[in-house]
């Protein structure tokens, strides 16, 4: 089995238990059957663009789950937050990056000092 397909295979299992969808339901809803989304979930098929795109689309399936999983934390927050900031408008979005950028440069400064506090009391600093 390719990297890619365990990637994929990996992506719609979770995706369709999060949504509590069968794979019977899965294929109705990308216009396939039961058989291909199960060849999928168990990396044994090579699919298509015309089964991946709405796949991905139907389960909101994250593609760098796909392409690029080793970069995709297992964190739920995350996933939290980048799904609020999808359902947000452009005004939304930009008064949430703002706020972000301020509050991240505030926990990076805090974090910081904390370091330094830590290596001023090591009896090596």
């Amino acid at each position: 089995m390719h990297a890619f397909s365990r990637s994929l295979a990996r992506a719609v299992k979770n995706a369709r238990d999060k949504m509590n969808l069968t794979q019977e339901q899965v294929g109705e809803l990308v216009d396939t059957n039961t058989r291909t989304i199960s060849s999928i979930e168990n990396g044994k098929s090579n699919t298509r663009m015309n089964i991946l795109y709405p796949l991905v689309r139907v389960l909101r399936i994250d593609p760098n789950e796909i392409f690029y999983p080793e970069t995709v934390a297992d964190s739920s927050v995350k996933h939290q937050l980048r799904a609020l900031i999808e359902n947000c408008s452009d005004e939304e979005a930009a008064a949430l990056l703002t706020t972000s950028e301020s509050v991240l440069r505030v926990l990076r400064k805090q974090n910081a000092g904390k370091i330094e506090e830590k290596k001023s009391l090591s009896p090596l600093g």
